[in-house]
C-alpha cells in the first residue's frame, strides 16, 4: 500500500484534492512503535506530525511519581500538532500502548508545503487546530475527573 494510498484513506485527510494528498505523501515516512515504545517524550522539541494508521497510542503527562492519561488515540487519528508551530516543545508524552505503525512528516517540510498550497495549508491547519482543541477538552474531562467534578 502506498503512502498515497494510506493517506487519501486516513480521516483527517478525508475531501482533500488528489494533489493535495500527492503532496503531503511525498513528504511521508512510515515508522513503526512497539509496544510501551515512546514515541514523542515530554519536553521533547515537536518535529513530526504523526497519521496513526494501526495500533493505538497514549497521550500522557508525566511527573516523578505518577503518569495519567489523557487521551488514547487510535487508527484514523493523528498526533504532533506541536510540530507545525515554531519552536515548540512537547507538554505531554505519547507511547504506544500496541504495536503502532504511524506515517509522519517533518513539520519544517510541512510548512514549505502550506507556503507553496495556501488552501492546502489553511485546510491542515484548520484540521490540526481541532485536534488541538480535542486534546484539550481531553485534558480539562481528565483533570475534572481527578477533582471529582461530574462531567
Amino acid at each position: 500500500m502506498t503512502f498515497d494510498h494510506i493517506l487519501r484513506n486516513h480521516a483527517f485527510t478525508q475531501g482533500l484534492t488528489d494533489a493535495q494528498v500527492r503532496a503531503l505523501a511525498l513528504l511521508a515516512a512510515e515508522v513503526t512503535f512497539e509496544e510501551n515504545e515512546v514515541c514523542l517524550a515530554q519536553g521533547q522539541r515537536s518535529r513530526s506530525f504523526y497519521f496513526i494508521v494501526s495500533g493505538s497510542v497514549a497521550v500522557e503527562l508525566r511527573t516523578a511519581h505518577f503518569t495519567v492519561c489523557v487521551q488514547a488515540l487510535g487508527a484514523g487519528q493523528t498526533f504532533g500538532w506541536s510540530s507545525l508551530l515554531d519552536v515548540q516543545d512537547t507538554l505531554f508524552q505519547v507511547r504506544a500502548r500496541e504495536r503502532t505503525t504511524a506515517l509522519y512528516l517533518d513539520g519544517t517540510g510541512l510548512v514549505k508545503a502550506f507556503h507553496a498550497d495556501l488552501e492546502l495549508g489553511t485546510e491542515f491547519l484548520r484540521r490540526a487546530l481541532k485536534v488541538a482543541a480535542e486534546r484539550l477538552r481531553a485534558t480539562e474531562v481528565r483533570f475534572a475527573e481527578m477533582c471529582g467534578v461530574r462531567v
